[in-house]
């Protein structure tokens, strides 16, 4: 299994509703195309380091998923990404052994902080 994360920004003059649609969108195609989504965060409206299309906020989203095919699933999904007009900026990042442990502890300490 190769295990995969997936952040993108989405454009700041979305709606709640729009940025929820599109991650959906995305987690649905990761779905269809055989990957296991692990884990879908949206950490909302957050201020950029540096201007992207001249806007100075976006939504941020990621999306933890593993995937065992033949078919290279990354490009058919920046594929989609680059097609998308809401997605601002995108990085995917394939996790080894040490950097999938520490998401799975970043994962659990998030979900004791929520309760």
């Amino acid at each position: 299994m190769r295990h995969y994360e997936s952040v993108f920004i989405l454009n700041p003059a979305l709606s709640e509703d729009q940025v929820k649609d599109a991650i959906k969108k995305y987690e649905k195609f990761l779905k269809d195309n055989g990957c296991k989504i692990i884990d879908v965060e949206n950490w909302g409206l957050k201020k950029l380091a540096y201007s992207i299309q001249k806007k100075l906020s976006g939504f941020y989203a990621l999306i933890d998923f593993e995937y065992d095919s033949e078919v290279n699933v990354i490009e058919l999904y920046e594929t989609e990404l680059k097609r998308d007009e809401r997605i601002m900026r995108y990085l995917n990042v394939s996790l080894d052994k040490d950097a999938n442990n520490w998401a799975v502890k970043r994962r659990k300490k998030l979900k004791k902080d929520k309760v």
